[in-house]
């Protein structure tokens, strides 16, 4: 058995090969893969309708163009310095993909909350995408290049912190306490950030996710219950055009309600399935298939549910194939072991050789704006990504070992700070590549 401190030891000794210092600045390698091309590439296989979808919303601003480009940017972290020490990764973590929600016990969590790329692979990689993505958003709010930069280092820094605490836990600690232990319950005791925790608050304590959807997505349509058309956003199949999407949700529904435990089965028994529409979703995942399910258990008590594709994650070409065969349950496994606590409803199927996932559409859910946030705002939101980044690696192992190698200095902080901007000067310029191939006809786009 190897002792905590050994561990530590391990991490410390890890700096000779791989000094901290080292994760600092960005600079393309002469054979970087042509941005646009892996681009084009991650679009095979999406529903070729929406695809300009897609490239229109990158094509917005830098920071829309970040969100859609986590396979360029795992082709790029591939080649930087990391220790070899593995945790499971969420693959595509930026800023915008943390967020407030209920878990099963009704506490308020904020939390990474986007798992489609999650794949074990090295700790770093997702520091290194969240700090980007908060130099990338601050440039976009016309905050001052030291401002941005030390948003990004806040991040760092409180990932560092928290992960030297949590290597003093027990490991059955670790996994008790972290569901409560999450940054909107120490806002709650501390009175950070006042505004923020009452709006928390009131969604938890006055709204529902029913009362907000219900009426807002639903509606009477030939004398039933059904989802209400938002085209080209939300959709029925007959303006998608394919005949088998219908039978592809339904079919997938049937084998899904056999991979939740036995009490969730009775619990989705309550319900029927009213109505189907297909959905785009985000930016990142335009394209990919995904529907809304409309259950319900009486004329006022309805169901949200979400059925997304699953595809191999960003980081399997330089991360390694995952273990699960079904990628549904790859990202229903990632997601189970990183959140602080995971819906009710959340599963997996397979349907004539597409995998899929299935949640609750939204789950008092609250995102972040980051268009609305000053310097000091969101570098307290950044120390929450920071924190709750570092309660997910910490599920997963290699604690002590990683702690032992960030140490209590800020050179990490620094370094990986350092690359954040420098790697947002990257993503400028792949930004101007997609506007140049928009004007070149190399990509089609529809703005919205």
């Amino acid at each position: 058995m190897i002792s905590r401190a050994d561990r530590r030891a391990a991490g410390k000794a890890l700096r000779e090969k791989v000094s901290r210092r080292s994760h600092a600045g960005w600079k393309a390698h002469t054979n970087r893969p042509d941005p646009i091309d892996l681009l084009i590439e991650s679009s095979q296989g999406r529903m070729p309708k929406l695809v300009p979808i897609r490239y229109g919303r990158m094509m917005q601003n830098p920071f829309a163009f970040y969100r859609g480009a986590a396979a360029i940017m795992a082709s790029d972290l591939a080649r930087t310095p990391a220790t070899k020490i593995r945790v499971q990764a969420c693959g595509d973590c930026h800023l915008m993909n943390f967020g407030g929600f209920a878990t099963p016990e009704r506490h308020l969590a904020f939390d990474i909350n986007d798992f489609d790329d999650t794949l074990p692979a090295p700790w770093e990689w997702d520091v290194k995408r969240l700090a980007a993505s908060l130099v990338i958003a601050g440039r976009h709010n016309g905050f001052r290049r030291a401002d941005a930069r030390e948003v990004a280092e806040r991040s760092v820094r409180s990932y560092r912190q928290h992960m030297a605490e949590y290597a003093q836990y027990h490991v059955l600690q670790r996994w008790y306490e972290l569901d409560t232990e999450t940054p909107l319950a120490e806002t709650n005791r501390k009175g950070w950030q006042k505004k923020l925790t009452k709006a928390f608050a009131k969604a938890r304590a006055a709204r529902t996710t029913v009362e907000i959807d219900f009426p807002k997505l639903a509606h009477i349509r030939g004398g039933r219950i059904a989802i209400k058309d938002n085209p080209p956003l939300v959709f029925h199949r007959s303006a998608l055009k394919e005949r088998a999407f219908d039978y592809l949700v339904k079919e997938a529904f049937r084998r899904y309600r056999a991979t939740l435990s036995d009490d969730r089965q009775v619990l989705l028994d309550s319900f029927e399935m009213q109505d189907v529409a297909a959905k785009v979703v985000g930016v990142g995942s335009v394209g990919i298939r995904c529907a809304i399910l409309l259950m319900m258990a009486d004329e006022n008590d309805p169901l949200f549910l979400q059925v997304k594709e699953a595809r191999a994650s960003v980081l399997e070409p330089h991360a390694g194939k995952s273990r699960y065969t079904n990628h549904g349950e790859r990202v229903v496994a990632g997601q189970r072991l990183m959140q602080a606590g995971s819906d009710l409803f959340l599963g997996w199927t397979e349907v004539r050789g597409r995998h899929f996932y299935l949640c609750q559409l939204r789950d008092a859910k609250i995102a972040p704006v980051p268009e609305v946030l000053d310097p000091p705002a969101m570098g307290r939101y950044a120390e929450w990504c920071g924190w709750a980044l570092a309660r997910a690696h910490a599920k997963s192992g290699g604690v002590a070992t990683i702690s032992g190698y960030l140490g209590a200095s800020a050179r990490f902080d620094e370094a990986v700070a350092r690359f954040g901007v420098e790697y947002a000067d990257q993503n400028e310029r792949d930004h101007q590549a997609l506007l140049k191939a928009v004007r070149a006809g190399r990509v089609d786009v529809y703005r919205e």
